[in-house]
């Protein structure tokens, strides 16, 4: 059984060093903004409580905001890496 190639021809990314860095740094700033979720969680749970926005309390709307903040965070390293490729891979 012979298998086939693939589907597109792939060449080298020259951005491959610009988009693992860019990632990384992208983690570590999440990371830190989850940390802060967490730290609340463990030092003053009661502080979660608290209503902050909308008559919503601080545990939705930092819950919400770190699902926001993933997927905005995911657009900008798509159209920075998306740049990126542009630049370099001509």
């Amino acid at each position: 059984m012979g298998g086939h190639g693939p589907s597109t021809e792939w060449g080298v990314d020259h951005a491959s060093d610009y988009k693992a860095k860019l990632g990384v740094y992208m983690f570590i700033v999440y990371v830190l903004v989850y940390a802060g979720f967490i730290t609340i969680n463990v030092i003053n749970p009661k502080l979660m409580a608290a209503i902050v926005f909308a008559g919503l309390n601080l545990a939705i709307v930092y819950g919400f905001g770190l699902i926001v903040l993933a997927i905005i965070m995911g657009l900008i390293y798509n159209y920075l890496c998306t740049k990126k490729e542009d630049e370099l891979n001509k």
